[in-house]
C-alpha cells in the first residue's frame, strides 16, 4: 500500500491527451492541473518528469477506463501500460482507479460552470483526471482501488 502522505498526482491517459490533477493526503482534495497534448511518448513523458521534479509526488494515480459494465477493453489495457510506465520509469507507486463516466461527469460539471465547449474542450481531462484523484481518495479506506497487472 501506498504511503498516504504528501503529494499525490493523478493522470486521466488518453491516447493523444493526458489529463493530470494534484492532490494531497492532509486535504484530501484533488485539483486540476493541466493537460499534456500529443502521442509521442517522449514529450509526454518529459512533461510528467518535470511535474513529478515540481511536485515531489509520493504515490501516482492514474484512471483505468471501463466499459459500464465493468469489462476492461482497448483503453483499459493501453491505460494499465501508461501506469506500468510510469512505475517504471519514476520508481514510484501507482495506483489505478475505475475511471468510469468520469469525463462524462468533467464535462457536465464544466457546463454547469458556464463554459462554452471549446473551452470545456480544453480543461476537460484535467477535471477528469480530478475527478479520478477525488474518488481515490474518498474511497481509498475501503480499498475501492483497483490493483495494477
Amino acid at each position: 500500500m501506498p504511503e498516504r502522505r504528501g503529494a499525490v498526482l493523478a493522470f486521466d491517459f488518453g491516447t493523444s491527451k493526458i489529463g493530470v490533477a494534484v492532490g494531497d493526503w492532509e486535504t484530501r482534495m484533488a485539483h486540476p492541473l493541466e493537460v499534456i497534448r500529443g502521442e509521442a511518448n517522449d514529450p509526454r513523458f518529459a512533461r510528467i518528469a518535470a511535474l513529478i521534479e515540481e511536485w515531489r509526488p509520493g504515490q501516482l494515480v492514474a484512471g483505468l477506463p471501463l466499459s459500464l459494465d465493468g469489462e476492461e477493453h482497448d483503453l483499459s489495457r493501453r491505460a494499465r501500460r501508461f501506469a506500468n510506465q510510469l512505475n517504471g520509469r519514476f520508481q514510484l507507486p501507482v495506483t489505478l482507479v475505475d475511471e468510469r463516466l468520469t469525463s462524462v461527469e468533467a464535462d457536465a460539471r464544466l457546463r454547469e460552470a458556464g463554459l462554452k465547449a471549446g473551452s470545456r474542450k480544453q480543461v476537460e481531462d484535467s477535471v477528469a483526471a480530478q475527478q479520478i484523484l477525488q474518488d481515490h481518495f474518498d474511497h481509498v479506506d475501503f480499498d475501492d482501488a483497483v490493483t495494477p497487472a
